[in-house]
């Protein structure tokens, strides 16, 4: 598959040598069966397979339907319920963007950990320390600072792996632990810790940084907000920067042949560079959405491992923008309707994560789920089970 600028005038032939990279492998679905039906086939297979699971731990048959049925409850069957979805889906929306686009460039971001920290943390310093200021002025000012804390936090790995060509996988490990390290320190120091408080726990932001929730007048308990249509501009974004710009066409061609892109005139180092920060600036708004939206402070363990579970969902999503949507209300209803499986059918959530990682190990064997499902596709464009050398 060829990559074409959309002004026509350039066309990048993928490498397909022994180095060829796994994320063109992973990006470039060749068919709308292995960009659509193979996933769908890999989620279903998975929900299968944990029921198999509920059933060998004792569960009878029909205590298996009414967890599943439990499970759809609590992520669909009420307003409250689809609430809950949104906003677990909310953050993952804007960390499977940030590992999604990096994917595209060939890179491997997996430090949106540490970038969603630094920029909730960004955003809370902002929005505790600044007073007087209307709520127009006060939450984008807050928003832009976390976006930058993330972006600058995304440009560390980029521009090591531009000018020293320092793996960013490595760099972007070390830069997850330096950031837990360093939000653990800033919220025991006086300029972040809350007064009276010995425990490592932010100043609340204030009002005027809230994002306003969306059906709270329903009822308060819902916190579904404007993080939400964030999220979703955000997706719009990154499709149309991929998709519709020159820019994107360097970052899908740098990913598909870095050589053939350099030699086409382009800067493999300003991609780089570019790619991480805008990945970073993402996952950014990801921390800033759980700071301002759902929690009002900042806390040790804010990030709640939404950085790792974006992977996941740019892996099922296929690094697709529209994808990365739908993935991520998939994984949002698991969240939701597993604490309310877990409450209700006596399942345990960790049955969530097990059926979570299925997904994920039959989304990275599209031949597998080829062969159970005599499906024909170009499983080969898919497969990312290589090494990082490759």
């Amino acid at each position: 598959m060829s990559i074409t600028s959309p002004d026509g005038k350039i066309t990048i032939e993928p490498d397909d040598g022994p180095g060829a990279s796994f994320f063109r492998r992973l990006t470039q679905a060749t068919d709308w069966k292995s960009g659509f039906v193979i996933p769908l086939l890999a989620v279903f297979t998975a929900l299968v397979i944990g029921a198999i699971i509920i059933m060998l731990t004792g569960s009878s048959f029909t205590e298996m339907i009414d967890a599943y049925l439990a499970l759809l409850k609590g992520s669909v069957g009420s307003l409250r319920a689809i609430s809950v979805t949104l906003t677990e889906a909310t953050p993952l929306i804007l960390t499977g963007l940030s590992v999604a686009i990096a994917f595209r460039a060939g890179l491997f971001n997996i430090g949106g950990e540490g970038q969603l920290l630094i920029g909730g943390m960004s955003a809370v310093l902002v929005g505790f320390s600044i007073t007087g200021l209307p709520w127009f002025v006060h939450l984008p000012l807050a928003i832009a600072a976390g976006i930058t804390g993330g972006a600058l936090w995304g440009f560390i790995p980029g521009f090591l792996k531009a000018k020293t060509g320092a793996h960013e996988v490595i760099v972007t490990i070390m830069l997850n632990y330096v950031a837990y390290r360093l939000v653990d320190f800033l919220l025991k120091t006086t300029l972040f810790q809350r007064e009276g408080r010995n425990d490592p726990i932010s100043k609340n932001i204030m009002d005027s940084a809230q994002m306003p929730a969306l059906l709270q007048w329903l009822d308060p308990a819902m916190k579904v907000n404007i993080g939400l249509f964030l999220a979703l501009a955000a997706a719009g974004f990154v499709w149309w920067l991929l998709f519709r710009t020159n820019t994107g066409f360097e970052f899908r061609a740098v990913g598909a042949n870095p050589s053939a892109a350099r030699y086409a005139g382009m800067s493999v180092t300003k991609v780089y560079i570019l790619v991480m920060m805008i990945a970073g600036g993402l996952a950014g708004l990801a921390g800033t959405g759980q700071i301002l939206g759902v929690l009002d402070r900042a806390s040790p363990g804010f990030n709640a491992g939404l950085g790792f579970d974006g992977i996941a969902v740019a892996l099922l999503a296929r690094s697709n923008p529209i994808g990365v949507v739908l993935a991520a209300l998939l994984f949002g209803g698991l969240n939701a309707g597993g604490q309310y499986m877990q409450a209700n059918a006596d399942v345990g959530i960790d049955l969530i994560s097990v059926i979570q990682a299925l997904i994920i190990i039959f989304v990275a064997a599209p031949a597998l789920i080829s062969a159970i499902y005599r499906v024909k596709s170009n499983a080969s464009a898919t497969q990312i089970s290589q090494g990082w050398g490759s």
